[in-house]
Formats: C-alpha cells, sequence, structure tokens
C-alpha cells in the first residue's frame, strides 16, 4: 500500500503533463513576433525543421481539419509578391478563378499582407505529387520584421477557413503589440 500512493501521484503527474503539453503554449515565439494561440485551436508539434509552429482548427461541420503552418526563413525569404504568387499558384485553377484577394495594412511599423483563394488546392510536401483538394480555401498573411518576414497560412475546407478568418486576423495582430 505504501508502494501504491507514490506511483498513482507519479501516474498522475504524467497525465497532467501529456494533457498540458497536448494543449500546447497560449502563445509562441517566431522571429521577433510573439503570437497569441486562439483557445480552440490545437496546437501541433512540427515535424519539419522548415515550420517554426503549427496549429490545428476544427470545426463540427468539417469533413476535415485546417492548418496553420508559419514559416520564417530569414532575410532571404524571396520577398512578399514572390510567395504571394507560390501560394496562389498552389491552386490548380487561374489566379483569375480562385477568387485572389490581397490587402496590405501596416498595424503599428508592421506591414501585413494578408492573401486569400479559394478553389482547388494542391496539397502536398515540396517534391512529391500534389494532392488536389477541392472545395478548399487559403488564408495567408505576410507580416514583415526587422529580422526578415514570417510567412503564415492557414489552408482547409473553404467553410472551416472562412469561418476562421477573424481568429486568424486577431492571432497575427496579437504578435505585433
Amino acid at each position: 500500500m505504501k508502494l501504491f500512493r507514490p506511483a498513482l501521484l507519479c501516474l498522475a503527474a504524467l497525465v497532467f503533463t501529456a494533457a498540458a503539453h497536448a494543449a500546447g503554449p497560449e502563445t509562441f515565439k517566431v522571429s521577433e513576433f510573439t503570437f497569441k494561440r486562439p483557445g480552440t485551436w490545437e496546437w501541433v508539434e512540427v515535424q519539419s525543421a522548415m515550420r517554426k509552429a503549427q496549429l490545428k482548427v476544427t470545426a463540427k461541420d468539417a469533413k476535415e481539419p485546417g492548418e496553420v503552418v508559419f514559416f520564417f526563413f530569414g532575410p532571404q525569404s524571396g520577398g512578399t509578391k514572390a510567395n504571394v504568387d507560390r501560394w496562389l499558384g498552389q491552386f490548380e485553377e487561374g489566379r483569375e478563378k480562385i477568387n485572389a484577394k490581397t490587402e496590405e495594412k501596416t498595424l503599428g511599423k508592421v506591414k501585413v499582407t494578408y492573401v486569400s483563394a479559394e478553389g482547388t488546392y494542391k496539397s502536398g510536401v515540396p517534391g512529391t505529387p500534389p494532392t488536389p483538394k477541392p472545395g478548399f480555401a487559403l488564408l495567408g498573411a505576410i507580416v514583415e520584421g526587422e529580422e526578415g518576414s514570417v510567412f503564415v497560412r492557414l489552408t482547409g475546407p473553404a467553410a472551416l477557413t472562412k469561418g476562421a478568418r477573424a481568429d486568424f486576423e486577431k492571432m497575427i495582430e496579437s504578435g505585433l503589440k
């Protein structure tokens, strides 16, 4: 019985630690910006050195979750226009058919370029054949910092992505304070 209590306490500590780890941090830093994760979005451990942070967005009506990925490459990022063009090129349809929009905002001293598009998204890892995802949307933000730009991209079913827009923009703007 004396051994049972410490073992039970250790087990409870492990369960609590695992649950806290799965929830992920409330805030996280990418380059010079500290972003606040929306409470319902899940933290995902990154599997690639190119990804600086990753989140999962779910909705009860969505057939699959959305994915938010943060990238930072330092000052050699290729620039805003090149990255907007690359993101929009990840759709099968031409730019004129995907309702592509860009909007520039200056928030404080930081320039943010928001990007949105909807159509058949070509999902996949670079260098492998893409998987077409019809009815998907992209919501992106390019945050221009002193150390280089942070690239944030949310992709997922169109309704989920559109429904997440306010939280996405609030998360981006939380990092600029």
